[in-house]
């Protein structure tokens, strides 16, 4: 007789008779909770912008950050647990520098992607030599853009430790609704300028509150300038474009 969810769940590393890691996918709705973040790619670089939540006129939104750096030429933005991603941002950055110092080239998107993956694996019990990093898995999924001799390039990670490229994608709590916009309005030949305005317009959707410079993170990454996270100046002159 198979045992009841709840004894199944229990267990980060303990797959149920359906072939379901429950902590897992706990860790994924728990990203359903989070900041609605959007990246676009186009063929001139990387947008990403976040949701940032000012639940309080006293608090200094300008500490919230949403969208951190990696290298000169990668970024990522969050959606979920803060400290998690932390920790997992800190460790593409080490890998990072350490591929840059062993061979003296800029790291690939794709490799930085996956390096937080194997990340997002190491939790549950020890294995022999192998530390677990944590003791449930991380509760933050991430966009990461970059540019490197590929070109431009936009790659989603999640909770179970997948990283898939895309176009355009939506994470955290208004992702639905901003998905399918993006699926509408997204083509192959748009400008940065474009990129910028969709994703702000897709974010004025699903936000519950009026969208200004205060309550919003842009970051691009361009092959001229690397990655920049727009200053409030800059991101006022998009909200006047929309």
């Amino acid at each position: 007789m198979f045992l009841t969810r709840s004894e199944y769940d229990r267990g980060v590393n303990t797959f149920s008779p359906e072939g379901r890691l429950f902590q897992v996918e706990y860790a994924m709705e728990a990203i359903k909770l989070g900041s609605t973040t959007v990246g676009i790619r186009t063929p001139h670089g990387v947008v990403l912008a976040v949701e940032k939540r000012v639940h309080s006129p006293l608090l200094e939104s300008s500490s919230i950050e949403k969208i951190m750096e990696i290298d000169e030429h990668l970024g990522c933005a969050m959606s979920g647990l803060t400290a998690d991603a932390r920790t997992i941002i800190d460790h593409a950055r080490v890998t990072a520098q350490n591929h840059s110092f062993t061979y003296d080239e800029k790291i690939k998107v794709e490799s930085v992607a996956q390096a937080v993956c194997d990340l997002a694996l190491r939790f549950g019990e020890s294995v022999h030599d192998e530390e677990a990093m944590m003791s449930r898995p991380f509760g933050v999924a991430l966009l990461i853009a970059g540019i490197d001799e590929v070109g431009p390039q936009l790659y989603h990670t999640d909770p179970s430790g997948t990283s898939t490229r895309y176009d355009a994608k939506a994470i955290g709590s208004g992702s639905e609704a901003a998905q399918s916009e993006l699926q509408d309005k997204w083509h192959k030949s748009m400008t940065l300028q474009e990129a910028h305005i969709l994703t702000l317009r897709v974010l004025k959707q699903v936000m519950e509150e009026k969208l200004d410079q205060h309550n919003v993170q842009v970051a691009q990454v361009t092959k001229e300038k690397g990655f920049e996270i727009l200053d409030e100046t800059s991101l006022k002159d998009v909200i006047e474009l929309m």
